[in-house]
């Protein structure tokens, strides 16, 4: 079996018995089961832990999608491996994947082959590891990806709308792998390998196990472990896991943090602290592995959508630092910027021209947020003690070295490259870090600099940006800054924009029905958005994922941090109440976004939205229906 475009079969990880064979091995080390299909790049969790594990010089198989229904011959069919079997919902919650916000199942499934749904199970993390310990119970299995790594305490689950113990403790498997997973995933197969049971892999960071509850320490708040609020307090008082959730974030944010330990059932879970932040040689070796950049040959004449986002794109660093409020990366990549070197991404960039699809253009020079790169403390021992969980909020703080100017430098080294016509920023762009205020002068105009490069050099026709909303309420418990900071951003945007005839768009990301967000403010936001002449298209309704500080108010309604109440919708009706501003000039939303402002009083809005004709159009659009 041959890819005429990259080599041959054994330039992947071998899936399927026949692939071992092609290798010689009569072994294999550690099989990897997947929820996604097996695309082989830097930007795919599983195929990152596989390369580690394959440099290190391990024999190792990815399972791709495995069939969790039938025989279970996909779970037997390559036989145990000699150290482990490691399990990853994919590259996103399962549930996340599988339901909108109003729980309602999706259609498609964009990390499966033509987008076909079904592939997977709801909660894979916890089906893989039951069928594998029951096919095979004196293996170790070890759970990682992001659903494991958010689920690693107590939290809410918005699909069940119930509060769940620890995933390991329903997922029966021996370990749990959290956060990016290349550091402790070496760390388990070396000890492993050395003889070493699973059993005795307690201390491990970034790891969670499970243990028996009178190895709990005696005292809390030590420089080395905290003990939270039990699941089953957590359970009986929404007020502790509130309580429990801010040391939590607390902990995942410090440069050296501390083990956290929660009483669930008879057993405590304990969860290691994470590792420091990988320094730009570590990172640059992972980046650098040997990836085809391609999904495996078994998708041939297949299309997976996220891999059409993603093939010319490269990712320069890891972390962010911003710390929203509905955000999961910071709990899962960490607040600290991981930056690669200029080399690793120039021969990353190099790679992607040589691609038999390339067409000139690279996609994304980008990250968790797109200008982060290379951005860190002046003072590094500041930030060594530092617990904010965000640098930018409520005000950047003054320790931030914002410089963009690495970020210039590579943007210009990618474009010196032939075979490079432009290279786009397609992740989110944070206006405020670039507009941020730099105690050096030189600096600030620098900053200015990047924006005007950005506008006028690396957009893709549209420029995606994220105030998140218009009130500067909501915004505050969103963490964002306030809206008052994107219509200069906009100002700058439409002034080179008309300078330079660029007839470019600035497409606005919004999130109705948020923590502390009422319908007024969603009648407010579009009378605002309409001012600005946005029909907006980037919308979305607030959807709780476990760990954020978000879910714990929707669940919880308390704000972690002061332990005040916070309204938030919770209805289908009161969030469709909020969502329908998104489209108040669409026809069909006129009739009852009227209605509803009437009832708030709110007869301005109705005017500034609809004009003094607003009873004709409604009349004509009833008619029409009729």
């Amino acid at each position: 079996m041959e890819n005429h475009k990259t080599g041959n079969i054994t330039s992947w990880l071998p899936t399927s018995k026949k692939e071992v064979e092609n290798r010689g091995w009569d072994y294999i080390d550690v099989i990897l089961f997947s929820g996604d299909a097996y695309i082989d790049h830097p930007s795919m969790g599983c195929s990152v832990i596989g390369r580690v594990l394959e440099a290190k010089g391990y024999r190792v198989a990815i399972v791709p999608q495995p069939n969790w229904q039938d025989d279970l011959r996909d779970f037997k069919k390559l036989g145990t491996p000699r150290l482990f079997f490691g399990v990853s919902a994919g590259a996103m919650d399962s549930m996340v994947n599988h339901y909108t916000a109003a729980r309602r199942k999706r259609s498609d499934d964009a990390y499966t082959p033509n987008g076909r749904h079904g592939a997977r199970p709801d909660y894979p993390t916890i089906v893989y590891c039951h069928i594998l310990k029951k096919l095979f119970p004196e293996t170790p299995v070890i759970a990682g990806g992001i659903e494991a790594s958010l689920r690693r305490l107590s939290h809410y689950d918005y699909w069940q709308d119930k509060l769940l113990p620890s995933i390991l403790s329903e997922c029966e498997a021996d370990m749990l792998v959290y956060g990016m997973g290349e550091r402790p995933i070496a760390e388990i197969a070396k000890q492993l390998k050395s003889g070493v049971k699973i059993s005795e892999l307690t201390n491990i960071p970034q790891t969670v196990v499970s243990l028996k509850k009178e190895c709990i320490p005696n005292k809390s708040g030590n420089d080395d472990d905290f003990i939270l609020h039990s699941y089953e307090e957590c359970l009986a008082d929404k007020k502790k896991q509130a309580e429990n959730f801010k040391h939590i974030e607390i902990e995942s944010n410090r440069w050296n943090g501390r083990n956290l330990w929660q009483l669930t059932g008879n057993r405590v879970i304990k969860v290691n602290k994470m590792y420091p932040p990988m320094t730009e040689t570590e990172i640059d070796a992972s980046f650098d592995l040997p990836y085809t950049r391609m999904p495996h040959p078994r998708y041939n004449g297949k299309t997976i959508p996220a891999y059409e986002m993603i093939r010319h794109s490269i990712n320069m660093h890891r972390g962010c630092f911003g710390g929203c409020a509905f955000c999961t990366i910071s709990a899962h990549q960490g607040k600290f910027i991981a930056s690669r070197s200029k080399k690793s991404i120039l021969k990353e960039a190099r790679q992607i021209t040589k691609m038999p699809d390339f067409k000139g253009y690279i996609s994304d020079l980008g990250g968790p947020s797109a200008n982060m790169y290379k951005m860190h403390g002046y003072d590094m021992e500041i930030c060594k003690k530092c617990t904010r969980p965000s640098c930018l909020h409520p005000q950047p703080c003054q320790n931030l070295n914002n410089n963009h100017a690495p970020l210039l430098d590579i943007y210009h080294e990618v474009d010196t490259i032939k075979e490079v016509k432009k290279s786009f920023i397609g992740s989110g762009v944070r206006y405020d870090l670039s507009m941020s205020s730099n105690k050096d002068p030189k600096i600030n105009k620098i900053n200015r600099k990047y924006n005007e490069e950005l506008i006028l050099h690396h957009v893709s026709g549209r420029l995606k940006v994220a105030p998140e909303h218009t009130s500067d309420r909501v915004l505050n418990c969103m963490r964002k800054p306030s809206f008052s900071l994107f219509y200069k951003f906009k100002k700058i945007f439409d002034e080179l924009n008309i300078k330079y005839d660029l007839h470019q768009q600035l497409i606005p990301y919004f999130i109705s029905s948020h923590p502390a967000c009422t319908e007024e403010d969603m009648a407010e936001l579009a009378a605002i958005t309409k001012k600005l002449n946005f029909h907006l298209e980037q919308v979305q309704d607030f959807t709780p994922t476990p760990m954020t500080v978000a879910s714990e108010i929707y669940y919880t309604g308390y704000h972690p941090y002061t332990m005040g109440k916070i309204h938030t919708a919770k209805t289908p009706e009161e969030k469709q109440g909020q969502r329908k501003y998104f489209f108040w000039y669409k026809p069909e939303y006129t009739a009852e976004i009227r209605k509803s402002l009437t009832k708030l009083n709110r007869y301005d809005i109705i005017k500034e939205l609809f004009g003094s004709n607003h009873r004709k159009q409604d009349n004509k659009y009833s008619n029409k229906k009729k």
